[in-house]
């Protein structure tokens, strides 16, 4: 039996044009941003090749033909799941293919996700960089004039479309309501020092003293705090201090979940504030106070920016900022 010519896919068109994968997807799908002598080449190769669109896959992309992706440390984690059920809800009103990755926080398994979805055309991304990595780096394959906007943390050094939360702001509401409550020995568990939020939360921790006339004693604060384990360890050390910590601020939700296990097995009482809500928080006892994000509207306000840019606004970088407030529990 004599072998069916393979039928040309879209690498063989980019390839004939001398383009990206991605510019052959914003051509096929009239999307702007590409010049006009490179849709003439494209079209050329096209016509050349005998490319013919899948219509099944045409049909999986709901008549718009626009793939996004989105990139997170962890799809699992609360907040995180809160984020991409925003940019979710988003995709499906625009029509749009969501890829959803979790990077687990790692630079090189980022940089082959995109790379991934790069050679498969995705025309926007929303991405959360992994700790320590540059945009550079993890974006590096990603053809010019796709768009991209960071979300949670912002690029080393681009100027690009960025949505974050106010994590200094949060630290330091939390930390204010300690102090209100006439605390002056606070502890602070945090995450690891490389990652943005938790540096920032750290520091609004530390102003909020600051602004109190409070001194902050580096023996109590803590970065890198995950397990139950070491939670446990870093919270019995501060109490052998001469001066303990009265109350705790801790920087994330896991952070926060690892001090309450630690404290319970310790059969010790502290007053806390955690950033990030929990579910089954308000059942505590005593019940926990929080700061919480809005992730749903991060999300939300990430994927507006990304379909601006992917309807063609080539206005300048935009940097939204998400405020979180105070949610004070009491019995």
């Amino acid at each position: 039996m004599v072998p069916r010519p393979s039928r040309p896919t879209v690498q063989d068109v980019a390839r004939r044009a001398g383009v990206g994968v991605g510019t052959v997807s914003r051509v096929l799908n009239d999307l702007p941003n590409v010049a006009e002598a490179t849709k003439r080449r494209v079209q050329t190769a096209i016509d050349e090749l005998g490319y013919r669109r899948n219509s099944a896959a045409s049909a999986l992309r709901r008549g718009t033909g626009i793939t996004i992706g989105l990139l997170v440390d962890d799809l699992a984690d609360p907040f995180y799941s809160l984020v991409h059920r925003a940019v979710e809800d988003a995709a499906l009103e625009n029509d749009w293919a969501l890829l959803a990755l979790s990077t687990a926080g790692d630079g090189e398994r980022a940089r082959r996700q995109i790379a991934g979805l790069a050679s498969r055309g995705v025309d926007g991304l929303l991405v959360m960089l992994p700790e320590g990595s540059r945009e550079a780096e993890v974006l590096h394959g990603v053809e010019a004039g796709t768009a991209v906007v960071y979300l949670d943390r912002p690029p080393v050094s681009a100027d690009a479309d960025t949505v974050l939360a106010d994590n200094r702001a949060g630290a330091r509401l939390g930390v204010e309501h300690l102090i209100a409550r006439g605390h002056r020995r606070i502890g602070c568990l945090a995450d690891r020092a490389g990652i943005w939020t938790s540096r920032e939360r750290v520091e609004g921790y530390r102003e909020a003293l600051r602004a109190a006339g409070i001194r902050p004693d580096g023996a109590l604060v803590h970065s890198r705090v995950g397990p139950h384990a070491e939670a446990g360890g870093v919270i019995e050390r501060m109490l052998r201090l001469p001066d303990p910590p009265t109350a705790l601020f801790t920087a994330n939700n896991r952070v926060t979940a690892a001090a309450l296990r630690a404290l319970a097995a310790a059969g010790i009482r502290l007053d806390m504030v955690g950033f990030d809500d929990l579910e089954l928080a308000d059942l505590l006892d005593p019940p926990l106070t929080v700061v919480e994000q809005d992730a749903e509207r991060l999300g939300a306000t990430a994927a507006l920016r990304l379909q601006q840019r992917l309807a063609g606004d080539r206005g300048p970088a935009t940097h939204d900022v998400v405020v979180p407030r105070l949610l004070v529990r009491t019995r």
